[in-house]
């Protein structure tokens, strides 16, 4: 570890000295030994300002140490070390962008502590990372707050204002009333006021509405943006609205505005929900002929359309390219693949995904549980029915490993084949799994299991204990079913 022993200080030791030393070091703990040398090198010499604490601090910010980053508030203080806003404002964006709003809250309050007056910029700041973070009952608050301060209204908070009640559809309405008085205040609005409010009416499915404000925006004097185009363009596809969209997205290039992922990927899903897939894929060529770079979303929405189409050698394709590109696919896209092969029989191509899926991490979670509960079951019963029962028995003991939800139909094939084959044994085991999970046989189970028993000479007997034991927990679960 670094220590003031092998830092070679000067007879003068300086600010621009010590903040050069802290940026040099990428290591925090090294950072904070030169921060602490700086002051015990002399004992009357070098004292932290405002710009080495302030550095400090970042640092500190940057590794999540927001403890560390607070109590260098109070050794500021009682190192009698002017404390300017900035250093709040550091901390304020720091807790907003691990998403604890109320901490940049907490601060806040705090700031009358350390002598230090909150300006417009401060109350902005932490206004806007409340609304960013849905606090938005604690936003509207702090705007009353805010005012009451005496804090003019302005273009930025006034746009922020309208972006919380554009986030709560039912306050669609009051965000355009206070659009409308803008320009009474002194502040007229800009792009990103506009932006707000189409994206506000598109997420209510107003395409209309948020056309003609389109429009009316344009009139005014503002100049739409990628980020305007792009929304209007994601609403208009999810609303079907394809033909439309295509127009926005040719007519944004003819202004030299560059559609960004986000627009490209707008558009392919129109084309993949309209059946276009084919034309998705040759936009794909066009965006990546332009610089950007496909994102999972992007990705997952050609693999989707591609399955739609069974087209699914493509999608495996682009699956293949995703990966590639370094971007894991989740579980929702693998159920696409797996999905696609057990739709056209391919059963042992859906177990090889369904492998790789499993041995890449993707495990079941709350939102995925019964997607992976789907998915198993069904190549389970393809590959029992079709091809390869062996491997669905394998699946099925993995199933059961992992906790993964067996169906009544999914038992119901194995026995049946099982005892069909003669494995009276594996049959028997399966049959008894089912039961003790609660599954109820059908009859043409029970007949399947128990005429597979009674078939062999010398084990009718056997056959019928096994009979009776099964009918005694059946009867068990039947009585647990009604207390």
């Amino acid at each position: 570890m670094l220590s003031k022993t092998i830092i070679k200080w000067p007879k003068q030791v300086t600010a621009s000295l010590v903040e050069q030393l802290m940026k040099a070091e990428k290591d925090l703990n090294k950072v904070l030994v030169v921060f602490d040398a700086a002051t015990a090198e002399y004992a009357n010499g070098f004292r932290h300002d405002n710009t080495t604490f302030g550095l400090m601090i970042s640092k500190l910010l940057s590794a999540n140490q927001f403890q560390t980053a607070e109590n260098m508030l109070t050794r500021m203080k009682e190192e009698k070390c002017d404390i300017k806003e900035d250093v709040f404002l550091c901390i304020y964006r720091a807790y907003g962008r691990v998403h604890k709003p109320l901490d940049a809250i907490r601060v806040f309050q705090k700031m009358k502590e350390f002598d230090c007056q909150p300006s417009e910029k401060s109350y902005i700041t932490v206004f806007s990372i409340l609304v960013n973070e849905n606090q938005l009952k604690t936003a509207l608050r702090f705007y009353r707050f805010m005012r009451e301060k005496g804090v003019p209204p302005s273009v930025t908070s006034l746009n922020i204002l309208i972006k919380a009640l554009c986030k709560n559809g039912g306050n669609i309405d009051t965000a355009f009333k206070i659009f409308r008085e803008m320009p009474k205040r002194g502040c007229p609005p800009d792009s990103y006021t506009y932006g707000t409010l189409i994206n506000g009416l598109c997420k209510l499915a107003k395409i209309n509405e948020a056309r003609e404000l389109l429009r009316e925006m344009e009139a005014s004097g503002c100049s739409p943006s990628v980020v305007t185009y792009s929304t209007l363009i994601h609403g208009l596809c999810q609303c079907d609205g394809i033909a439309e969209a295509m127009e926005l997205f040719e007519e944004m290039k003819d202004k030299n505005i560059q559609p960004n992922v986000f627009t490209y990927s707008s558009v392919m899903d129109g084309l993949c929900k309209c059946g276009r897939t084919s034309e998705a894929m040759n936009l794909l060529d066009t965006m990546v002929k332009s610089h950007q770079i496909p994102n999972m979303i992007t990705y997952s929405t050609l693999i989707n359309g591609l399955c739609k189409e069974n087209r699914i050698i493509e999608a495996v394709e682009m699956l293949d390219r995703m990966k590639l590109q370094r971007l894991k696919p989740e579980a929702g896209l693998y159920s696409k693949v797996i999905t696609g092969f057990c739709d056209i029989q391919k059963f042992r191509e859906a177990a090889n995904f369904l492998e790789e899926m499993v041995l890449g991490g993707v495990s079941p979670n709350r939102l995925t549980w019964s997607l992976h509960v789907r998915i198993h079951n069904n190549v389970v019963q393809g590959l029992c029915t079709n091809c390869d029962p062996n491997r669905a028995f394998q699946l099925y003991l993995s199933m059961r490993t992992r906790g993964i939800s067996v169906e009544s139909i999914t038992f119901e094939v194995l026995v049946n084949y099982f005892s069909k084959k003669g494995d009276l044994h594996k049959a028997a085991n399966i049959f008894n799994e089912m039961v003790i999970d609660g599954c109820i046989p059908e009859e043409e189970t029970w007949k399947v299991i128990v005429g597979g028993f009674w078939s062999r000479k010398k084990v009718q007997e056997a056959a019928k204990s096994v009979q009776a034991e099964l009918i005694k927990e059946v009867s068990e679960l039947n009585t647990l079913e009604h207390i």
